[in-house]
């Protein structure tokens, strides 16, 4: 079995491709020319590609030459902040990039199954009442980023409905571990803490919104249930992918810095706080649940370890 995983070497990428091998598929990614190498140096068997995906000719090319079974499309600007700052650049990046794929396994007729990573950025502001959120919930994106996940959402539904390409769409909640980039709150913290614990910073960590609820699962277990959405999830579905327990940021925070001996203070910094913040994200996974069999084994604690780790860890 071939498997195309578009962004290999990002945070969720890296360990999509170990996941996969581990399970015996022949891998194939994407990278770009820029594409920092560092979460898959250390991976062999893979076959890496250099795409541009905003290239319709280098992406048609791609699917052509691989004519993958089983694509995982986790390629995108994934940074809300950014997208406040890139707008249409991060539209244009998400939405034109899978365009491109889905055009090209149009073209030459295959059937290879297609997961399509979106979030839950899309649900956006959420009421009260509608909490844990369901699929079924209405989409009111708060971002740039959200908006253009919310565009690729649907152009996977339009695909399957108008060429009949198997395409599943996954809502991942907030997700995290070891590899997560340093721009995301959880890492972020770590980071910061592991910098203190080695002397390169004041211990001093710098905040921002600490009152924002999130859902959080760990990576491991989401590619994991990416993986499950192709393999037992029906084309056409969107499915949330979510823990079903929340925490405030300031638990993360206080989580980390249980984990370590050293005496950090708190300080917000108002860079860091958004035009406008998602107050909760809490997920009702049950129906991918239950067509699935898939829930997350990794305990939260452990995830928080291991990502603590990883920065110590780093030179």
């Amino acid at each position: 079995m071939k498997a195309l995983v578009t962004g290999i070497s990002g945070f969720v990428g890296s360990h999509m491709a170990e996941f996969l091998l581990n399970n015996n598929v022949e891998v194939t990614g994407t990278i770009r020319q820029r594409s920092r190498m560092d979460h898959i140096r250390h991976i062999k068997d893979v076959q890496l590609v250099e795409c541009e995906l905003r290239d319709p000719f280098s992406v048609e090319t791609l699917i052509g030459e691989i004519k993958p079974d089983l694509i995982f499309h986790l390629a995108a600007q994934s940074f809300v902040p950014t997208s406040w700052n890139s707008p249409i650049d991060t539209i244009h990046n998400n939405v034109a990039g899978q365009v491109n794929i889905m055009e090209a396994l149009r073209r030459f007729d295959l059937a290879s199954k297609m997961q399509v990573a979106c979030s839950s950025e899309e649900y956006g502001h959420v009421e009260p009442d509608e909490v844990p959120i369901r699929e079924t919930n209405p989409l009111r994106p708060l971002s740039p980023y959200a908006v253009s996940k919310v565009a690729q959402d649907y152009l996977g539904y339009q695909y399957y409905k108008s060429y009949g390409l198997p395409i599943v769409v996954t809502r991942t909640f907030n997700h995290t571990g070891p590899r997560r980039g340093e721009n995301f709150v959880t890492s972020n913290f770590a980071k910061q803490i592991a910098d203190i614990e080695k002397g390169r910073k004041p211990p001093v960590i710098h905040v921002g919104n600490l009152t924002a609820k999130r859902d959080f699962t760990d990576v491991r277990d989401v590619v994991r249930a990416y993986w499950l959405a192709l393999e037992k999830g029906k084309p056409g579905e969107t499915y949330n992918i979510a823990s079903g327990t929340c925490y405030t940021v300031q638990e993360v925070l206080d989580l980390l810095l249980s984990y370590s001996n050293v005496s950090i203070s708190i300080q917000e910094d108002p860079a860091r706080l958004r035009p406008s913040d998602v107050e909760i994200l809490l997920g009702d996974a049950t129906k991918f649940q239950s067509e699935t069999g898939w829930k997350p084994e990794i305990p939260f604690e452990k995830t928080m370890r291991d990502l603590l780790q990883y920065w110590r860890d780093q030179p």
